[in-house]
């Protein structure tokens, strides 16, 4: 079996988000952390294969170069639709990097037109008149609009994307989606001859990313966040694309203690540090300390606890904090002593014989699997929305990993995360 989609994500709990929501249809879903290296082993490829990538907030120059690489390996091992994941909330920077990185795969693939669709009703995402809403709130009137890293301080998706493309852009209303496939592809076809290449589509409910997919299906890049992508095995099987079901994926038993390791700050993560931290020890790394006294602290606290105890490793903050923090020490030194002091502690909880693994954050999820090692993980089942369990080889050894993005799952997710993967 081939490529049917592949897949580029720019986080690594973004990644696992899609993965999920894929590993629904019973297909065989393989997520590769990072560039695939050169020289290695494929392996057996499936039917959609995501490489997770972190370059959400990397210079755009970077995070375009990545991404064609990624999309490099994946034509050359058949797939010939292509799906660039980004957030829910179309969290970026200023001048990226989502529509870079969308102008560059288009010139590589030969596209003159894609679609921008993050909305995720399912966690209360939703796109209105080319607003993106979280809950009931625009995207600027919610806690988004505090993040340390991408504040959101515009709920116009049309206004965010303009300055990162040199194309066009326009939108195809909720209005036109509610007609269906047959007219959602009609204003999509009269965008195109206004020279519009960039297109935003409303998008309130599951249906409508039903009637989204089937009509942008044939295009060779779709983007979104990765609720849209729910519809495409279906609407593939039934296009004769997919020619074969694996069944539901077997997850292998993982033994050894657990920790939740917590970098992000966004308000529903800490809400979950907060529930959890109730019936769980815990050790909060404050990044001034960090920067000047490294993590010995940490690691002792951490050689004191029962590798089965549950505990809980945190930098997650109030945002006054956390701006206290990227005052003195700069926004990205702030972040990057977090994601290496977790990262270290991945690995030394690794080595204390701890196998379950809750991370809570992209940027931390990616500095942790890269200190395990992790290439390759194999996805089970959901705990919440958008976030599965995942699971690994790491020095012959099974480890199970949920990577959680910052506002997923609700206010109990580190307890019943553990408690599924328990009773699995």
């Amino acid at each position: 079996m081939g490529i049917a989609v592949g897949a580029i994500a720019d986080d690594f709990t973004g990644a696992t988000d899609l993965a999920g929501l894929l590993a629904r249809s019973g297909y065989p879903v393989s997520l590769r952390i990072g560039l695939p290296r050169e020289g290695e082993d494929a392996g057996e490829i499936s039917p959609f294969e995501i490489i997770a990538l972190k370059c959400r907030t990397t210079a755009v120059k970077s995070a375009v170069s990545e991404t064609r690489q990624a999309l490099a390996w994946l034509r050359a091992h058949g797939a010939d639709r292509i799906y660039w994941k980004y957030c829910s909330t179309f969290d970026s920077t200023q001048k990226g990097n989502i529509g870079p990185v969308a102008e560059a795969l288009m010139a590589d693939l030969g596209a003159t037109q894609t679609i921008y669709c993050p909305a995720f009703p399912e966690n209360g995402r939703a796109i209105f008149m080319g607003h993106l809403f979280v809950g009931e709130q625009p995207l600027d009137e919610s806690p988004m609009k505090d993040h340390p890293l991408t504040p959101m301080r515009d709920s116009s998706l049309v206004r965010l994307l303009a300055p990162q493309v040199k194309g066009k852009v326009g939108l195809a209303n909720r209005l036109v989606v509610a007609r269906g496939v047959a007219a959602l592809k009609a204003r999509l076809s009269a965008l195109q001859a206004e020279g519009t290449s960039h297109v935003i589509v409303d998008a309130v409910a599951d249906e409508d990313l039903a009637v989204i997919a089937e009509a942008v299906l044939d295009l060779p890049l779709i983007t979104g966040g990765s609720a849209l992508a729910m519809p495409l095995p279906r609407l593939l099987a039934a296009a004769g694309r997919l020619t074969a079901e694996n069944g539901e994926f077997s997850a292998p038993r993982v033994a050894g203690g657990q920790i939740v390791l917590s970098g992000s700050c966004s308000a529903m993560t800490r809400k979950q540090v907060a529930s959890y931290s109730e019936s769980a020890t815990s050790f909060r790394l404050d990044p001034l300390q960090l920067s000047s006294e490294g993590i010995a602290e940490a690691s002792a606290w951490l050689k004191t606890q029962a590798p089965d105890a549950p505990k809980l490793i945190y930098a997650t903050a109030e945002p006054e904090d956390v701006r206290r923090a990227q005052e003195v020490l700069g926004v990205q030194q702030a972040g990057e002593v977090v994601e290496q002091a977790l990262a270290a502690l991945a690995r030394e909880a690794f080595d204390l014989g701890i196998r379950r693994f809750v991370v809570a954050g992209g940027e931390t999820a990616g500095a942790v699997t890269s200190a395990l090692g992790v290439h390759r993980l194999s996805v089970g089942r959901e705990i919440a929305p958008g976030v599965p369990w995942t699971f690994a080889q790491i020095d012959g050894e099974a480890v199970a990993m949920a990577l959680k993005s910052g506002n997923f799952g609700v206010e109990t997710f580190f307890g019943d995360a553990f408690r599924q993967l328990e009773g699995a």
